[in-house]
């Protein structure tokens, strides 16, 4: 097979349809959200540029500080295989504009920094060793480019927005919008930054051996669709790598009859799990992602101290898969390359429970009963998994299962659950029942139950 510049084998193309290109993806259910870059050395998250309305002189000194001399992106990937995650996404270049990449069309790197190494070069062999899928993230925003417009989403923006770009800042620098005039009365062409985009987007997809995903971020107001060059972009993406999956956040609506191009082949929800998990326009559903924190921040937030725990992590994991859905989980490691003690620790804890009880999330789905009121159900083939989070006051329930199911296990140690009709349930015949003795769960973060249908 004939080799790229960077020495990976070039993309044959495959004409995979969507189904085909999503498979693994709804199999995997479970990945490693990354952000990093400059922003980690303020401390105050991604969009500190934003919030502080700090210039691209102001900014200037973490680029020349930037060294992150603990960076060891194979320690990243094995803590996320560790966790049970089976892909990443990194940020290859976010709001900013500084790219982890040694991208021929800007100095602006990471190459050119103390650190004087092509970071993304790193996150790709490493998870792909770990036998990871990989993913990239690029932001089509870019404060950074002299023709990017300075809009009401730039730092140096005219008027004030009182609320956007995530969380709120934990710091916050009332800087006069009138320092920001020299950068508003500069002559500025988006077709330059367009074309600068589109010439990163194929470095990216030409020079790192296959990509899984990208994972682009974000269309807002006029700024969508062909606003983007969208349909030509994605053509490009899809001919160098025919195989690679692509959000929605080009601009297109993916639940549309007439999807566009650009539509992508997964939704991305951000910071919410969906309350039925996501249909398009005929009830079907519909590929979807949700991004989560592990604390309230994306990118490495020194004060932010709020972490959810390993139960919390591992039930929203279950509420994704229930609704057909996958969970992203973030890290933002710190300005030494370090992804934080906090969050290694519950990756662990989430990932000893994967496990043991992974079989009721890898590759499952809707299961198509009501939800029960002690947890959830997920569902592969013919096995039906209950995960069961509340300790119920006599039985164990399930609603309308009676006669169809064959055996009960429970997951995590294979052992053999009988399933009964208890003397007083005499009114309930349509339901199986399961008794668990003592007064608690065998796992109180969530038991999990396989179901084998007849």
């Amino acid at each position: 097979m004939p080799k790229s510049k960077a020495g990976y084998p070039k993309q044959k193309p495959t004409g995979l349809s969507r189904e085909k290109r999503i498979k693994w993806f709804q199999e995997a259910r479970f990945g490693m959200f990354i952000h990093w870059g400059l922003y980690a050395i303020p401390g105050r998250g991604e969009w500190v540029r934003y919030h502080e309305r700090i210039s691209n002189e102001d900014y200037q000194p973490f680029f020349d500080e930037f060294n992150p001399v603990n960076y060891n992106p194979v320690s990243w990937a094995r803590a996320a295989k560790a966790a049970g995650q089976k892909y990443a996404v990194m940020t290859a270049k976010h709001h900013d504009g500084f790219c982890l990449f040694d991208s021929q069309v800007t100095d602006y790197k990471a190459t050119n920094t103390k650190a004087g190494r092509d970071l993304i070069r790193e996150y790709v062999d490493a998870f792909r060793a770990e036998g990871l899928k990989v993913g990239l993230y690029y932001s089509l925003l870019d404060w950074h480019h002299p023709d990017y417009p300075i809009d009401i989403r730039h730092p140096m923006r005219a008027t004030e927005q009182s609320s956007f770009g995530g969380p709120a800042p934990v710091a916050t620098c009332n800087k006069p919008a009138g320092g920001a005039e020299k950068y508003r009365n500069q002559p500025r062409d988006f077709s330059k930054y367009l074309d600068y985009f589109h010439a990163q987007v194929r470095e990216l997809l030409t020079n790192y051996g296959t990509i899984d995903i990208i994972w682009f971020d974000f269309s807002y107001d006029g700024m969508r669709g062909e606003k983007w060059r969208a349909t030509e972009l994605i053509k490009m993406v899809r001919a160098l790598q025919p195989g690679i999956i692509i959000n929605n956040r080009l601009g297109g609506s993916i639940s549309s009859k007439n999807q566009e191009t650009y539509a992508g082949d997964f939704t991305t929800p951000e910071q919410i799990i969906p309350p039925e998990g996501i249909v398009d326009e005929n009830r079907q559903p519909v590929p979807w992602e949700a991004c989560l924190t592990l604390n309230d921040n994306w990118g490495y937030t020194a004060a932010d101290r709020a972490y959810k725990t390993p139960k919390h992590i591992i039930r929203s994991i279950i509420e994704c898969v229930s609704k057909n859905g996958n969970a992203l989980l973030n890290v933002g490691p710190n300005a030494k390359g370090e992804i934080p003690e906090e969050s290694l620790g519950i990756l662990s804890e989430v990932g000893r429970w994967l496990a043991k009880n992974g079989a009721g999330v890898y590759g499952c789905g809707l299961s198509e009963l009501p939800k029960p009121e002690w947890g959830r159900y997920t569902r592969k083939g013919k096995t039906i998994y209950a995960h069961v989070y509340d300790m119920p006051m006599g039985p164990l329930n399930f609603r309308g299962l009676n006669g169809k199911v064959s055996r009960a296990r429970l997951v995590a140690d294979g052992s053999e659950l009988k399933i009964y009709q208890p003397w007083n349930a005499k009114e309930y015949s349509d339901d199986a029942f399961i008794n668990f003795p003592g007064a608690s769960l065998p796992d109180e973060w969530d038991t999990v139950i396989a179901l084998e249908l007849l």
